[in-house]
């Protein structure tokens, strides 16, 4: 009798995907008990936030490796491949490998648990196993808030917070500072706390938390400066160097991120972690690589895509900026899901568009394109439910800019689309996915 073979990846998360969110972190310290507690061994440094916490943990984990250091980087949605979001030295994790952690996870989940463990516990267990096992060093994004999100288990070396706004305000609340006072559970008492925010509440709930709990408490908003340069250099600040950069990734949203890691890094030698060098810094921004945010793809057509990541008004208020700022006339391409805040990401981006389509990502929270488009009751607007078909409408006529937005399922989809179509993105995910 043929034995049977062990589960895949797919056949493995497809039975969790259902499983829903499940806040707290009682479940996820069982699971990772019976996994011998990986998440007490691994190094890591945590990364909270509403918008840009990805951003920021991949130039975190960017400037570790160039510093010599082996680093992990967990991160979260992905944008094509699941593997995306479990990294080591900037390659994805293999598919046996990843299939054997997750079938570990959920051995141990049943066995402690009685239960299965939710899809986001389920792949952050096996990131917390598989890089305290493999790598010196981590950088974990947390998925959900931060209090009670599954990554906040471990003993982070250092918190770090970037820009806060209004989202999942039914589970976070709905203010600046209830949401502030979520992201700050990822502190810990005698480690670093350091922020990148803009609102003055948010920013005096971080710091009031840090006093409370005896965190090492950085305004890095007040600690580092910036000066741009020529060619789109930029000259930082902090309290202990000045750096020139050239920072991969475009909008002057990005300043902030890029001065939140720059400072972590530096903080985090000091406090006894990872040593760097100001040459291992410089090297880390320029060549850290983070798709889907401002990425910009031209066509043999004479299109040029803009794929961005925003999906809150937060993060559409970024990307309106650096289209107002780049003044050129664009035909929007927009789908999202049902637990944002839509229209406050929609009806900004729209107002500039010379057109809009409307499409569903691939998701069971995505709105019906239909339902999006009674938001917007004057101008060109056109329902394509297949994103393929919508994607095909976007790009005609040629010579265009098509920008891509409102979910990161979607800005995956069109990047798969493109690739197919044209050959490009060269590269899935400009992540080693090899394995």
């Amino acid at each position: 009798m043929k034995p049977k073979s062990a589960p895949s990846v797919r056949d493995l998360l497809a039975e969790l995907e259902t499983s829903g969110i499940r806040l707290g972190l009682d479940a996820m310290r069982g699971v990772l008990a019976g996994l011998g507690d990986p998440h007490l061994r691994l190094p890591h440094v945590l990364v909270a936030g509403t918008n840009g916490k990805g951003s920021t943990a991949a130039l975190v984990a960017s400037m570790l490796g160039a510093a010599g250091h082996r680093t992990g980087l967990y991160t979260s949605p992905h944008l094509e491949d699941v593997r995306e979001r479990l990294r080591l030295d900037g390659r994805a994790i293999g598919r046996a490998e990843l299939a054997a952690r997750l079938g570990r996870v959920v051995a141990a989940a049943r066995r402690r648990l009685g239960s299965l463990p939710t899809y986001f516990e389920a792949l952050t267990a096996a990131a917390f196993s598989w890089l305290a096992d493999e790598a010196a060093i981590a950088v974990m994004e947390v998925g959900l808030g931060g209090r009670l999100d599954a990554t906040n288990v471990g003993q982070p070396l250092a918190a770090l917070v970037t820009e806060i706004g209004i989202d999942h305000a039914e589970i976070l609340g709905g203010s600046e500072r209830e949401i502030a006072l979520e992201k700050a559970g990822v502190m810990r008492p005698g480690r670093p706390a350091l922020a990148f925010v803009s609102s003055a509440a948010a920013r005096e709930v971080l710091a009031g938390r840090a006093r409370e709990l005896g965190a090492q408490w950085h305004d890095v908003t007040a600690e580092v400066e910036w000066r741009l340069g020529g060619a789109g250099r930029v000259e930082l600040a902090t309290p202990e160097r000045v750096y020139r950069l050239e920072p991969p990734l475009a909008g002057a949203h990005q300043l902030g991120n890029l001065a939140l890691a720059v400072r972590a890094v530096e903080v985090l030698a000091a406090a006894g972690g990872p040593p760097t060098t100001r040459a291992a810094i410089e090297a880390g921004v320029a060549r850290c690589r983070w798709p889907g945010r401002l990425e910009r793809i031209d066509l043999a057509s004479g299109h040029q895509v803009l794929l961005d990541a925003a999906h809150n008004p937060q993060g559409a208020a970024a990307l309106k900026a650096y289209l107002d700022g780049e003044a050129r006339p664009y035909r929007l391409l927009f789908g999202a899901l049902g637990d944002k805040d839509v229209a406050g990401a929609l009806l900004p981006l729209a107002a500039g568009a010379t057109a809009v389509i409307l499409t569903t990502p691939r998701s069971p929270r995505a709105v019906a394109p239909a339902r999006l488009a009674e938001l917007l009751p004057e101008g060109p607007v056109r329902v394509e439910e297949d994103t393929a078909a919508a994607l095909t409408a976007a790009l005609d006529p040629p010579a265009a800019t098509v920008v891509v937005c409102g979910s990161i399922y979607l800005v995956g989809e069109v990047r798969r689309l493109l690739r197919a179509r044209h050959g490009r993105p060269a590269a899935a995910v400009d992540v080693d996915l090899a394995g």
